[in-house]
């Protein structure tokens, strides 16, 4: 048995059984993809693989069983070298973090600059996505610290530790007849204009459908993004009135928009920050985390990390 052959398996789960594309994750052959394969079948004395001629279609019933402890295998030989490197290169090294579009825009530049100058020798690397995406990069390794509002909670496999709480905005042209009238402003008054927001899935946008879906109202959805700066353009130019995270409006960079505060309208947001359970974090690892949300210190993220799977944390 050796760690090819394990990658072997999980890449061909982790790529919809193409072993094709595996061997160019890989960066081998397919046939020896194939090879790595059936060895440690024969030295496990199961079948992993559903077979269908020569293709992989699906996981038999000892797979399923074998593949968690595959997974484990590989990721305590990943902790292995971390830990390794932790100790023998103080200081120096990679951090990859995942986040949507609105935390990377908004929420991360100040804790990057801060880090930074910390840490002048951690090379960060930036990846941006869909909620999902970002959860699964951090499943699959690409990332090691993942930051979002939605879904990190929904995966046991992950750790996922409150940050900060945060509430919407209504932005509008300075002359919108909803900044005229001096009265507070509702969903039925907000429901009787053209609407922009966020994409399905993304920064709050279900606490927004929510709200006016409790009113019985139906919000006149005229284009969604997946980024705020996005939705504050296509204001600008009159298509409609713009629900975006709080964060996202700046009195100074947005002179051409208003905003005025929704905090009363929608349910309020957490963002989260999540690491993958059983992870080896590396000391500069924990400054980020503490460097983007204070409360997170290490004893704090070690002892999430220790807890039963499920369970969600709250500040």
């Amino acid at each position: 048995m050796n760690f090819q052959q394990l990658r072997s398996v999980r890449e061909a789960v982790r790529q919809d059984f193409n072993l094709t594309v595996v061997a160019q994750v890989l960066s081998t052959s397919q046939p020896g993809v194939s090879r790595q394969i059936r060895e440690l079948e024969d030295e496990l004395g199961v079948e992993i693989f559903v077979r269908a001629g020569k293709r992989l279609t699906g996981l038999t019933p000892p797979g399923e069983t074998i593949l968690p402890i595959v997974e484990r295998l590989l990721l305590d030989c990943e902790n292995l070298r971390r830990a390794g490197d932790d100790f023998a290169a103080q200081g120096q090294g990679q951090l990859a973090i995942a986040a949507t579009h609105s935390q990377a825009r908004y929420a991360l530049p100040t804790a990057v600059r801060d880090f930074r100058s910390r840490h002048p020798d951690v090379v960060l690397h930036l990846h941006q996505g869909s909620p999902r995406q970002v959860a699964e990069m951090l499943l699959s390794g690409e990332a090691d610290i993942a930051i979002a509002t939605e879904a990190l909670t929904q995966y046991p496999e992950l750790v996922a530790l409150p940050c900060y709480r945060w509430t919407h905005s209504v932005v509008l042209p300075p002359e919108h007849p909803l900044l005229q009238e001096e009265q507070p402003l509702t969903l039925q008054r907000l429901a009787a204009y053209p609407i922009i927001t966020y994409d399905a899935g993304y920064t709050g946008r279900a606490h927004i459908d929510e709200a006016f879906k409790r009113q019985g109202l139906e919000a006149n959805l005229v284009l969604t993004a997946m980024d705020a700066d996005v939705i504050k353009t296509y204001v600008e130019l009159g298509l409609g009135v713009g629900i975006v995270a709080s964060i996202a409006y700046d009195e100074e960079r947005d002179r051409h928009l208003r905003a005025i505060d929704a905090r009363h309208l929608f349910a309020v947001n957490m963002t989260r920050l999540a690491i993958r359970r059983g992870t080896w974090l590396r000391t500069y690892a924990y400054d980020f985390i503490q460097t983007f949300a204070a409360p997170l210190t290490r004893a704090v993220v070690d002892k999430a990390l220790a807890a039963e799977p499920g369970e969600v944390f709250e500040i």
